[in-house]
C-alpha cells in the first residue's frame, strides 16, 4: 500500500508532539488550536512579518490559510513560505475561496512557487488551483469529487505535492497513488472551520513523518473521518458535535486507524 503504516503516523504525533506554525484566519484560530491540541501536536499562531521567518526556523511544519487576507498577513505568509521551502520544512496550503476574488487567486499563485508539500482544499478550490475555469460560492465546494478528480491530479502533477480534496467523499492524490476516504458525519460543514482545522492537522502529521508526506496526508484525514463519525453518533446539533468531535480526536488510538474500513485505492 504505502511505505509507512497510517496508525503509525498518529502514533508518530502522539509521541513527537510536533510544533505546527499556523498562518491561519481569524475565525478558526480557536478551533485550529483546540484540534491540533487534541491529536497531539503543539499549536502556534503567529503572522507579523517581524517573526513569522524566525519561528518556521523552529517549527516541525507550516499551515498557511488564505481566510481572511490582508496586505500584512499576505506578505507574512509569502516570508514564512520561502522560508519553509529554502530550509525543506513540510508546509500545507489551504486556498480558502480561492476562486472568489482575484486577490486571493494571485495571493495563492505566489505562494505555489514556495511548493507546499500538501494542497488541502474543497472542489472547488483545488479546481480553480488547477487553472480549471470553475465558479465556487465562497467558501463552499459546488462541483462533486468526481467532477473534480483529474483537477486534483494534475494540480499534484503539476505542484509535486499532495493534493488532498475534502468534501462528502475525500480524494487524495500525489499525482500517481489515488486514494478515497468515506467517512466522517453530516454534520461537519455545519460547524464552521473544521476544514482550517484539518489542515493545520495534516501539517503537524506531515511534521511527525519525515519523508511520508501521503501517508501523513492518509493517516490526518483518517483520524478526522474517524473522530467525526463518532462526534455524530452522539451530537444533538453542530454545537455538540464540536465539543465531541475534540474528545474523539483526543481519544482516537492507532489501532482506530489502523481498523479503518473507509479508505480504498482509486
Amino acid at each position: 500500500m504505502t511505505s509507512l503504516p497510517l496508525s503509525d503516523a498518529l502514533s508518530a504525533v502522539q509521541r513527537t508532539t510536533p510544533l505546527v506554525h499556523c498562518i491561519t484566519n481569524f475565525v478558526a484560530m480557536n478551533s485550529t488550536a483546540n484540534c491540533l491540541l487534541a491529536v497531539g501536536a503543539s499549536p502556534a499562531m503567529l503572522h507579523s512579518t517581524e517573526e513569522v521567518a524566525e519561528f518556521t526556523r523552529l517549527a516541525g511544519a507550516l499551515s498557511i490559510n488564505i481566510g481572511t487576507p490582508s496586505p500584512h498577513w499576505a506578505e507574512g505568509m509569502q516570508l514564512a513560505a520561502k522560508t519553509a521551502n529554502e530550509r525543506n520544512t513540510p508546509w500545507v496550503l489551504d486556498p480558502v475561496a480561492v476562486g472568489a476574488t482575484y486577490y486571493r487567486q494571485t495571493l495563492s499563485q505566489t505562494l505555489l512557487a514556495f511548493k507546499p508539500s500538501v494542497i488541502r482544499g474543497n472542489t472547488s478550490e483545488i479546481m480553480t488551483l488547477s487553472g480549471l475555469t470553475h465558479a465556487g460560492r465562497g467558501v463552499d465546494a459546488t462541483a462533486s469529487t468526481d467532477e473534480a478528480r483529474e483537477a486534483a491530479i494534475n494540480l499534484a502533477k503539476q505542484q509535486r505535492c499532495i493534493v488532498a480534496m475534502t468534501g462528502v467523499q475525500d480524494f487524495i492524490t500525489d499525482g500517481t497513488q489515488h486514494w478515497r476516504l468515506n467517512g466522517g458525519h453530516a454534520l461537519m460543514p455545519r460547524v464552521t472551520t473544521l476544514g482550517c482545522a484539518l489542515s493545520a492537522t495534516v501539517a503537524a502529521f506531515v511534521a511527525a513523518s519525515p519523508g511520508a508526506p501521503l501517508n501523513a496526508t492518509l493517516a490526518a484525514l483518517t483520524s478526522f473521518a474517524i473522530a467525526g463519525s463518532r462526534a455524530g453518533q452522539q451530537a444533538a446539533g453542530p454545537g455538540s458535535f464540536q465539543v465531541a468531535l475534540l474528545d474523539a480526536l483526543y481519544q482516537l488510538t492507532p489501532t482506530d486507524v489502523r481498523q479503518f474500513t473507509g479508505l480504498e485505492e482509486g
